[in-house]
Order: structure tokens, then C-alpha cells, then sequence
């Protein structure tokens, strides 16, 4: 996708417009994948307020909140607070990427359904370019963008992140949420770099496998198998990084805050089975949580 003009396209056309053939193979499955995914673990939790998520949640859960468990409403209640924990998590992100303009474009690489990119939008009031390989996740966020009125600053496109439809240096911040594990990181951390402008800020929340246990643990593939991605280790990105301009200001384990969510979680009737191997992991060690914010120099 060659298209560098960042004027808005009309919401007649967001159902409309071109979509590139996937790159690899590889791509494609994850296309595939995502356009089919439907969990209700995504979709019920963004039915509480209309922000879709495709990420954890960090912080303690509000144990006053939810109340008696034998209570005919406990369920609607937990849901809005794993929610609640999600969103938390994205202003999280958003508060490391520091202070933006209104003039400023930011990429949300990896957009998913869009969450994220309205939050951005909503604290900063500049326009936001999400991009996803799924058509099925453009077309909601965009839709969503239309629902809220923002079609004009938000937007999603159907694009490869590792070539993304950016002009050199016209991004003043940009982020992976969760979405990392499916790419080579070398590649993605040099499209960044390609992106934003010299003093632009990019961050990621990702889990990445701990160097520290020896090898990727078996939890860690189980993960790996469930969401058909690639987890990479910590020192990974911090290499992939520096060979890419990107100097990290900021590299916090958010492991301890994520923990609270996904024991909510196994709770939950949103389980998918994969809960038992984000908590074990954390609490060996083998799996970690990070943030780690960067700068373009």
C-alpha cells in the first residue's frame, strides 16, 4: 500500500477501499485469524462503554465494586471491571507517550477494533492512523469512528506494520499495544524509527519471555500456540532498539499490575483457557509484562 496522504477518506468509502494481498503466508493466517476471532471476552467487555479493546488489563480490582459473588448481578459487574482494568492499562501507554499537539498524527500499530486509537484521540485531540492486517477489524474500528463522530481524526487501514503508508518522520508518536509478537522485531522497530520524527516517542506493552529462565517455558508456547504469534524475549527488543535509533527513556515490569486481572479473569464465564498459562508464567518468572517507552534520536 502506497497511499501517503493522510486526509481522511469519506465514510462511504471506509467499506470500500483497497485492501493489499497479505505479504507471506504467515500474514495471511494471522488475517485469517483475526477476521474470524469473535470472543466474547473482547466484545462483551467493550460493550460496557463502546472502546473494543485486544489487550490485559493492569491495576488492583475494585473488590468493593463487584460486590457478593452471589449476587444476580456480579457478572455484568465483573465484566465492567476487567474493563475498567483494560483501559486502564491503554492510558497507561498513552501516558508515557507524553505531550502531543493537535496538529500531531499518531500510529497505532496493531490497532485491532480500535480502542486505543479513540482513547488517544480523546486525550489529545489529534488524528490517529490505526493499522491491522484484519479487514475485519478496520471495518468495526471505523464504524466505531462514525458511531462517536471522530471518522475525520481516527481511522483504520488494512496494512502490513512492517510497511506501514507513512511518510519518513511524520508520526510524533506511534505504539505496538500487545501486538509485537507477530513480527520480526528488527523490522518493526526500524519502521518506527522510519516513521516518527527525530524526538517522536513510540511505546510498547507487550509480554515477552524472561532471558533470566534459560528458554521460552512451556507456558510460554502454550501462549504462543493459542494466539499463533511468536513471543520475543526482553532483550530482544531492547536490541532490536538500539539498532534502530530508538532509545529507551522508560522500561517498567508491569507484571505485579497485570496479575490482578488475569485471576479476575479465570473467574469470569469469559475464560478461554488460556488463563492458567499467563498466571503460571508470571508467577515463575518466565513470562514478563513490560512497558518501554522510546525515544527517536
Amino acid at each position: 500500500m502506497t497511499d501517503t496522504d493522510l486526509t481522511m477518506a469519506p465514510a462511504a468509502s471506509a467499506t470500500s477501499a483497497f485492501i493489499p494481498a497479505p505479504a507471506t503466508p504467515y500474514q495471511g493466517d494471522i488475517a485469517r485469524y483475526w477476521d474470524h476471532e469473535a470472543r466474547p471476552v473482547n466484545l462483551r467487555l467493550g460493550d460496557v462503554d463502546g472502546l473494543y479493546h485486544h489487550h490485559y488489563g493492569i491495576g488492583d480490582v475494585d473488590h468493593a465494586a463487584l460486590g457478593d459473588t452471589a449476587d444476580s448481578a456480579y457478572e455484568k459487574k465483573l465484566i465492567a471491571e476487567l474493563h475498567r482494568l483494560e483501559s486502564a492499562q491503554a492510558d497507561v501507554l498513552l501516558d508515557h507517550l507524553g505531550r502531543m499537539g493537535h496538529t500531531d498524527l499518531l500510529v497505532d500499530a496493531g490497532c485491532g477494533r480500535g480502542g486505543s486509537s479513540v482513547m488517544a484521540h480523546q486525550r489529545f485531540g489529534c488524528k490517529v492512523e490505526g493499522v491491522t492486517l484484519s479487514a475485519k477489524q478496520a471495518e468495526f474500528a471505523n464504524r466505531r469512528a462514525r458511531e462517536l463522530g471522530i471518522e475525520d481524526s481516527v481511522r483504520a487501514r488494512v496494512c502490513n506494520m512492517l510497511d506501514m503508508p507513512f511518510e519518513t518522520g511524520q508520526a510524533a508518536g506511534s505504539w505496538n499495544n500487545e501486538s509485537s509478537m507477530y513480527v520480526d522485531l528488527h523490522d518493526l522497530m526500524a519502521e518506527h524509527s522510519r516513521v516518527l520524527a527525530v524526538g517522536g516517542r513510540y511505546v510498547t506493552i507487550t509480554g515477552c519471555w524472561n532471558p533470566r529462565y534459560g528458554q521460552p517455558s512451556k507456558w510460554v508456547s502454550q501462549i504462543n500456540a493459542h494466539f499463533e504469534c511468536n513471543i520475543h524475549s526482553r532483550r530482544e527488543y531492547m536490541r532490536a532498539m538500539a539498532d534502530n535509533r530508538l532509545v529507551p527513556q522508560a522500561v517498567i515490569d508491569l507484571t505485579p499490575e497485570t496479575l490482578p486481572y488475569w485471576e479476575l479473569r479465570a473467574t469470569s464465564s469469559l475464560v478461554t483457557g488460556i488463563e492458567e498459562a499467563f498466571i503460571n508464567s508470571y508467577k515463575d518468572g518466565s513470562f514478563q509484562y513490560v512497558l518501554i517507552a522510546a525515544d527517536r534520536v
